[in-house]
């Protein structure tokens, strides 16, 4: 039977742990965990602060990031984009390091359409200042009909990128072959609605129809998963944090079946076959790897 003086040993070391590794969580409001960033007079809070409006018009977009940076984690919103005729408006959700010319950055960029046409979704990664890592699939489903959730997850071993649970982006750790992977610099969470005709539909050959205007887009259940920086010096790295479990360091079988699924139906734009940009295959999309 275990003394006295070995609970209180146990105890002491489980309470250590958790203060080595500081996770931030499900935010109860909006305001708990972000602050807005560009115009707030486009920016209203709904049901007591657990949803946000963002608001497109001619006089400005509008954007909000979280209070902290993280390194390494999940980040999940759910969102409701804006309907109709959206042509030339995006609706971005993404991680940024902040750091200019070697940033690390993890992309969502919703491209409105004209009516009827399927809505874009863009993905980019960069990692030690290198993007143009661009790739574009058509969602499956209305995204401006009802809100659904799109993910980011981050650890050691790669990013993925979900909507709905389901992964259509992985980019692999493949640092031991020369390629960049994000795991040195935190990043936050940002995001912004905000007007770029010149490029967003159909390669700006659509123009937003500020006729239609205002433009809405909806936020709710914020929900960041991370080691927050300032924050414990050894929580990133470890291992016992929940984002980099077995479970979670490749996709499984019924997350791969998906991901299958998702590239051979959806997927309409890929860099890494883009022969006009890249005569060479870029190495982290040889296969196999």
């Amino acid at each position: 039977m275990a003394s006295l003086d070995q609970y209180s040993g146990l105890i002491l070391s489980c309470v250590l742990a958790l203060l080595s590794c500081t996770v931030i969580g499900r935010p109860a409001t909006f305001l708990q965990d972000f602050r807005i960033t560009w115009a707030d007079s486009h920016i209203r809070q709904l049901d007591g602060g657990r949803a946000i409006q963002l608001v497109l018009d001619q006089s400005s977009g509008c954007g909000f990031a979280s209070k902290y940076q993280y390194l390494f984690g999940r980040v999940s919103m759910k969102i409701k984009l804006v309907p109709g005729d959206s042509a030339g408006t995006v609706t971005a959700f993404y991680m940024n390091s902040d750091t200019d010319t070697v940033r690390d950055e993890l992309d969502f960029e919703f491209l409105g359409n004209r009516s009827g046409q399927p809505y874009t979704v863009q993905t980019n990664v960069y990692a030690h200042g290198k993007g143009d890592r661009e790739q574009r699939i058509n969602l499956w489903f209305d995204p401006a009909a009802e809100f659904h959730t799109y993910s980011i997850l981050w650890n050691h071993h790669h990013v993925v990128f979900y909507v709905d649970e389901v992964p259509i982006r992985v980019y692999k750790n493949n640092e031991a072959r020369g390629i960049p992977f994000p795991k040195f610099q935190p990043m936050g969470v940002y995001s912004t609605l905000w007007e770029a005709d010149d490029w967003a539909t159909r390669g700006g050959l659509e123009k937003i129809d500020w006729s239609k205007a205002p433009f809405y887009a909806y936020y709710k259940d914020f929900d960041i998963e991370g080691c927050p920086v300032p924050g414990p010096a050894n929580c990133a790295s470890n291992p016992s944090n929940w984002w980099e479990g077995a479970a979670y360091q490749q996709l499984n079988p019924e997350e791969a079946k998906r991901y299958k699924w998702v590239r051979m139906n959806h997927m309409i734009y890929d860099y890494c076959t883009d022969k006009s940009r890249y005569p060479n295959t870029p190495p982290e999309c040889v296969a196999g790897i």
